[in-house]
Order: structure tokens, then C-alpha cells, then sequence
């Protein structure tokens, strides 16, 4: 039945090579269950409620990738847009989280309709071959980047905006131990090798005080506080509109970046460039983002930590189904899978990063019209915090660098539309 549901054979894969990614790829994104309650509750919001509407919010947008795009992508409430969710609009602008929340729904009806229109797919089809291949790349950076920043590796510095952290103790030393052991295990080509390190080091983590487990199973706390939690009296105000497009901008580039960088790192890429079933993964989140409105948290979305389950060899929706199922366990189970803390999976998603830049040889670099533009994208998204932040600037350098040159014919009408949104939205946004 599975094979004939997912055409696991004509894909390459297996049942025990789609759980055991589906099960890495939800290890390494499982933090968002802590992390999710604990940004959007100083807002005011219910934390215990957040918990689990953020993952029947991830369980639901999941399903429908794996059981409708039959894609391996793993879908839940997105960092970034959760703290300008919380940090921006409530804290800073001084609206509710109920005035939020309508503008995350807002967002999500929205999704819906570019969607179902194929205007998402006609902007992933205006990105040229060089920058697809080279958000592939940046987006290797960015995830080994945050897998330093999560185990304490790499630390804030106010002089040099990053420092070495404290490697001889704590979670950075426990991570690089990690780190050993996980590479030791992949060029040993051991089967579920990603895995087999988190599950490693999480363990080492016990007697070094890093890992603490808290009980084993719990009830899932009621989502009755921010269900179906919204305030319509300021829909029609400036400010609504200006927090819609930013949920809007940020949602759209960082799932198409992740979609294209991580099909383009497993080979998934048609010959033209378009992701499989582009259509149906984008409409995942949107009505994951939807529903997660509804259910009292921020813009749902792709995550990259797919890109773990894609390197364990996951190609069908088989392994973000298996994600999803570790998210139906886990509000059952929370206290299991919050206590693996950032410095058991940050080996995973540094060794990630590394598997997301073998892309990076198809690049000409002989070609400076092509290459800059790339390396403007690939060094932007891990310095800048942001996938879509890499993709605006990679697509701004390439049209205007092109331009300039002379290169009219290397630049389509849909690019030029994209470049002129683009620095409207650094002028006024």
C-alpha cells in the first residue's frame, strides 16, 4: 500500500529509509514545541495552550504535504516569524495578540488565493537557474549557522557581532562531541546516521547535565484560551496592511527558498527547474497557516530542517508523514522530546549545512554576471538571519548587475516585477 500510495521504488527509497528520515527530520525541528510557547507567550498568550496548538498546527500542515504534495517536507509554526509576531506587532507596534492572530489569518486567506491562482509558482519559475541553485547553498550556511548558534558554539559578541563561545564546557563542548561522533558515522555509511547522533549525543548530554528529563508522559494542555482568538476592529488600518505584507513577503520567500533549495539538494528538480508538486506544497502552507490561526499561533510554514531528513534520504511524503506522526506522539510525550536539547541536534544540522552546498559546483564562477548575484545570496542568508532576505537580495544583484551589463535577454518581465517589488519593499517597509 505504501509503495503504490508514494511510488517509493520510482523514487529511489524505501519504508525504513522514509522513517528513519521522517524521524530525523522531527528531531531536529521537535525545539519549535518549546521554543514556539515560549516566544509567543510574552505576549500574553496561554503557553501551555500554545504547546499544543503548535503541534496539531504542524501535525495538520504536515499531512497535508505528505498525503497531497507527497513531498518529504515538514511544516510548523516558522522562527522569525513568530518573534516579529510576538517582538514587532505586540510589544513593539502595541497591538494585541488577538489583532496579530487576524493578521496571520489574513495572511493565510491570502496564501490561499496566490495559490490557487499559481501566482507562487509563476514567482518560484522567475528565479533563474544560477540563484536556485545557489539558495541551495546559502540556505547550507544558514542552517549550520543555527546549528552553532543553538549549541552555544557561536555567541553574540557586541564588537564583532559573533564569537567563539566556551568549547571546553557545556553545550558547546557536548555538540562537538556530537559532531564527531555523527561524521564519524556518516563516513562510516552508517544507515540513520543523523539520527543515530542525536539520539548519541542527547544521551552524553545526561551525565553532563545538558539533558534533563522531566517525567514521560503528559495530556495535551486545552488550546481554549487563543482558539479562535481575533480582533477585526482595526482590519481596514494602515498598519494591518503593513503587518499582512510583511507576514505576506517573509512566509513566501522563505518556504519557496526552502522548497527549492532542498528539491534541488535531493535531485528533485524537473529538467526545467520546477519543484514536483509545487502547487499542492505551497497550498500546505497556506492552509496550515490558516488553521494555525485559527488555533492561536503565527505563520505556519516549510521548515529547513527537512533538508536533515532529505540527507538521511527521504524523497516522498511517506517521511513527512512519519514527522507528523512523531508530532502526534509528541502531545502525548512532550516531556521525551523537549528534553533533547539544541546541542544534540545542532551536529545534524552543521553536517546538514554541509550536504546543502554540494550544489554550489554547478555554478559558473568564471561567469561574474552569474556568480556574484549567487554569492550575494548564498553569504546574505546566513548573515542576514533569513532565506528570504538572501533570495531579495541574490534576485535584486542579478537584474540590476545584468542590467547594467547589457544582459537584457538574461532578464524576463516576471524578474523586473519581482525587482521593482523588492526595493518598494525596503523603501517603505
Amino acid at each position: 500500500m505504501l509503495e503504490k500510495f508514494f511510488s517509493l521504488k520510482k523514487n529511489g527509497t524505501n519504508v525504513r529509509t522514509e522513517i528513519v528520515a521522517g524521524l530525523t527530520t522531527f528531531l531536529t525541528m521537535a525545539y519549535i514545541l518549546a521554543v514556539n510557547p515560549s516566544i509567543l507567550s510574552v505576549t500574553g498568550m496561554d503557553a501551555r495552550a500554545l504547546f499544543t496548538s503548535t503541534a496539531i498546527a504542524a501535525i495538520f500542515a504536515t499531512l497535508v504535504m505528505a498525503l497531497w504534495a507527497k513531498l518529504p517536507f515538514a511544516l510548523a509554526p516558522g522562527m522569525g516569524l513568530n518573534a516579529f509576531f510576538a517582538f514587532s506587532v505586540v510589544l513593539g507596534m502595541g497591538y494585541s495578540w488577538q489583532f496579530a492572530l487576524t493578521a496571520v489569518l489574513i495572511e493565510g486567506l491570502i496564501f490561499i488565493l496566490l495559490t490557487a491562482f499559481n501566482i507562487r509558482e509563476a514567482i518560484v519559475d522567475a528565479i533563474p537557474k544560477t540563484l536556485k541553485t545557489a539558495i541551495s547553498a546559502g540556505i547550507g550556511l544558514f542552517i549550520a549557522f543555527i546549528g552553532l548558534q543553538n549549541s552555544g558554539i557561536i555567541v553574540n559578541n557586541d564588537a564583532t557581532l559573533v564569537h567563539l563561545g566556551t568549547v571546553t564546557s557545556g553545550t558547546a563542548l557536548l555538540a562537538l562531541i556530537g559532531l564527531i561522533i555523527t561524521s564519524v558515522l556518516i563516513i562510516k555509511k552508517v544507515k540513520g546516521d543523523l539520527l543515530i547522533g542525536i539520539v548519541l549525543t542527547a544521551i552524553i548530554g545526561i551525565p553532563m547535565g545538558i539533558t534533563h528529563f522531566n517525567g514521560i508522559a503528559s495530556l495535551p494542555p486545552s488550546i481554549a484560551p487563543i482558539f479562535f482568538q481575533f480582533d477585526f476592529s482595526n482590519v481596514l488600518s494602515f498598519d494591518m496592511l503593513v503587518v499582512v505584507f510583511t507576514f505576506l513577503f517573509v512566509d513566501i520567500f522563505d518556504t519557496l527558498g526552502t522548497l527549492v533549495g532542498v528539491s534541488s539538494k535531493a535531485n528533485m528538480l524537473t529538467k526545467d527547474g520546477k519543484i514536483p508538486n509545487a502547487k499542492k506544497a505551497f497550498m500546505a502552507d497556506a492552509l496550515g497557516t490558516t488553521l494555525g490561526a485559527i488555533l492561536g499561533t503565527s505563520t505556519v510554514t516549510t521548515y529547513v530542517e527537512s533538508a536533515a531528513g532529505v540527507s538521511e534520504g527521504g524523497r516522498t511524503g511517506l517521511t513527512s508523514f512519519v514527522t507528523a506522526m512523531c508530532f502526534v506522539v509528541a502531545l502525548f510525550f512532550a516531556p521525551v522530546f523537549i528534553a533533547i536539547p539544541g546541542a544534540a541536534t545542532a551536529p545534524a544540522l552543521i553536517l546538514v549545512g554541509l550536504f546543502m552546498l554540494t550544489p554550489i559546483k554547478d555554478i559558473d564562477l568564471t561567469d561574474f554576471s552569474e556568480a556574484i548575484p549567487a554569492f550575494i545570496c548564498i553569504i546574505a542568508m546566513p548573515l542576514t538571519y533569513s532565506i528570504a532576505e538572501g533570495i531579495t537580495l541574490g534576485l535584486l544583484a542579478y537584474v540590476l548587475i545584468n542590467l547594467l551589463s547589457g544582459h537584457f535577454k538574461k532578464i524576463t518581465i516576471s524578474m523586473y516585477m519581482l525587482a521593482v517589488l523588492f526595493i518598494l519593499k525596503y523603501m517603505f517597509i
